[in-house]
């Protein structure tokens, strides 16, 4: 009977197991394999060149704007994108009547297509869109949005917190959801105000969501194509660039396919190191409060 089980087990979850062989882990060996070559993409030649694709990734200056810009984007779009999220789980979660209409809404601009909203952006946002022409009639001038390095870096980050608070606001709601709600009337009848309630009641319950969404915020901050690409292509003066726009011009712009795979290596070793961070000390938050 264990032995059926087994089998049984294995034919369900075959699919994703051999999606992800295609799809992941055979590309994963070929891309380590890469790393040690200098190759265009078309030669069926390969050269092999050892670790100095590795020598010149960690001595130039386009990986390390992509590393420093990395935690640029995390710092405006982590903290940004938790408030954002957990404000409306709560607008969600009292509301009435339609609760999973809105919540629903909400989720919306996670599945528009990221370049189709880059396009319309850029396009409120260049010189000679109305939105400009209005604050230059009203104010004199308008900003540089995607020309200024701070300005262009928090839009691209706006931009993400608005496609990406909406998916995290469903596991804040689900997390709100599973609190018992006599816990909210035992401290209302204790005299507990709502700020009470929700510092003493609803952010302790709700940490294995605020972990969830921490550790997938970081992640994705590590994988960053769509909007700089579409709005900046890592300008100005490479203040927007990313890891992936690198592994992209690199791989396929360049044609140095081994220096790209590279590149992309040292992207999924700094996601690695700095998601095992963020888990460490939120964890380590968690059980100094009591929390786990």
């Amino acid at each position: 009977m264990n032995w059926k089980k087994d089998v049984g087990g294995w034919l369900l979850a075959s699919p994703y197991v051999l999606a992800a062989t295609v799809f992941f882990l055979i590309p994963l060996g070929w891309s380590l394999s890469l790393v040690f070559y200098d190759w265009n993409l078309i030669d069926p030649v390969r050269q092999f060149v050892g670790l100095e694709n590795f020598r010149t990734a960690f001595t130039t200056s386009r990986v390390l704007y992509a590393f420093v810009n990395t935690y640029k984007y995390a710092a405006i779009f982590v903290p940004s994108v938790v408030v954002a999220a957990l404000v409306l789980a709560l607008i969600v979660q009292h509301l009435p009547r339609l609760k999973q209409f809105f919540a629903v809404g909400f989720f919306l601009p996670y599945l528009a297509s990221g370049v189709a909203v880059g396009l319309v952006v850029r396009g409120i946002l260049s010189y000679d869109s109305p939105f400009n022409e209005f604050l230059r009639a009203t104010f004199g001038s308008s900003p540089r949005w995607l020309r200024d390095p701070t300005l262009a870096l928090v839009v691209i980050s706006a931009m993400i917190v608005w496609k990406f608070a909406g998916y995290y606001a469903l596991i804040f709601l689900a997390g709100l959801q599973g609190i018992p709600r006599e816990l909210y009337e035992a401290a209302c009848l204790d005299g507990a105000g709502p700020f009470v309630q929700f510092r003493r009641i609803t952010l302790p319950l709700l940490y294995p969501a605020f972990y969830t969404v921490l550790v997938l915020a970081v992640g994705l901050c590590f994988g960053i194509f769509t909007e700089p690409y579409v709005l900046t292509g890592g300008g100005p003066r490479f203040a927007t660039h990313t890891w992936q726009l690198e592994i992209y011009y690199q791989a396929f712009d360049r044609y140095r396919a081994g220096y790209g795979a590279t590149v992309a290596v040292l992207n999924a070793v700094a996601t690695f190191v700095s998601v095992l961070i963020i888990r460490r000390v939120v964890e380590a938050w968690g059980v100094r409060r009591g929390f786990r």
